[in-house]
């Protein structure tokens, strides 16, 4: 089956070099045995063929755990990456891009139908944005921030640098009205999770709760298993 048609958003890892003291693939082994279930790479610092060489570990992690048709791995805003990877044989199944970002049409063009390709939904105006984007190519919305983070501070912010964080009414009605899953993420914590999950939304992402833990297993699975329970 594609991986386009069986992805789960539920628990979501983004990485990159700069958010761990750890190789990446590391934590996201420990992620994915705990039971996260979404891989992003997404590194500012890092070069295109370091991107491409943690790609291809983190494809080896998953392909080790026997998870590759079910853990998604995709990379955030490169899709010159994410040809790349492939051209040497990497399983990269997507891409996540913003609004100022390659156009979703584009990489659906390049990556073919059976990849995924997510949207961060743009902050202000939210609601009416989902209700009137052509969605035909794309798969999921990532929406935040939950709360200010410090990971990626220029999430939230608007022309005039005001942060606009995303509260759970307005999580619930974006849940509510698009036919498209939703990934929320910024700064969540596990005291999040509970009331997160009564929105009904797909899942949550995080960063730093993860990938900054001392022990990114037990950081991993508290969150996991909080979610499952609240389901």
């Amino acid at each position: 089956m594609s991986i386009r048609k069986n992805f789960d958003l539920s628990a979501y890892l983004i990485i990159g070099a700069e958010n761990t003291s750890r190789p990446v693939e590391d934590v996201v082994e420990q992620a994915i045995r705990a039971g996260f279930t979404f891989v992003q790479i997404r590194s500012k610092k890092s070069s295109a063929r370091e991107i491409i060489s943690t790609l291809k570990k983190c494809a080896d992690v998953i392909a080790n755990l026997g998870k590759s048709e079910s853990v998604a791995l995709i990379v955030n805003d490169r899709l010159d990456i994410a040809l790349a990877a492939r051209e040497i044989g990497v399983k990269v199944d997507g891409v996540h891009v913003g609004q100022s970002d390659i156009p979703v049409e584009v990489c659906r063009k390049y990556l073919g139908e059976d990849s995924v390709v997510g949207l961060s939904a743009r902050t202000e105006n939210l609601i009416d944005y989902v209700k009137t984007a052509d969605i035909s190519q794309i798969d999921y919305f990532g929406a935040g921030p939950l709360h200010e983070t410090a990971t990626k501070p220029d999430c939230g912010v608007t022309a005039d640098g005001r942060i606009i964080t995303r509260d759970l009414a307005e999580l619930s009605m974006l849940a509510k009205i698009s036919s498209l899953p939703v990934v929320v993420g910024g700064g969540v914590k596990m005291a999040d999770i509970p009331a997160l999950v009564k929105t009904g939304v797909a899942g949550f992402f995080v960063v730093s709760a993860v990938a900054g833990a001392e022990n990114p297993y037990v950081a991993a699975k508290e969150l996991v298993d909080v979610w499952r329970m609240n389901k």
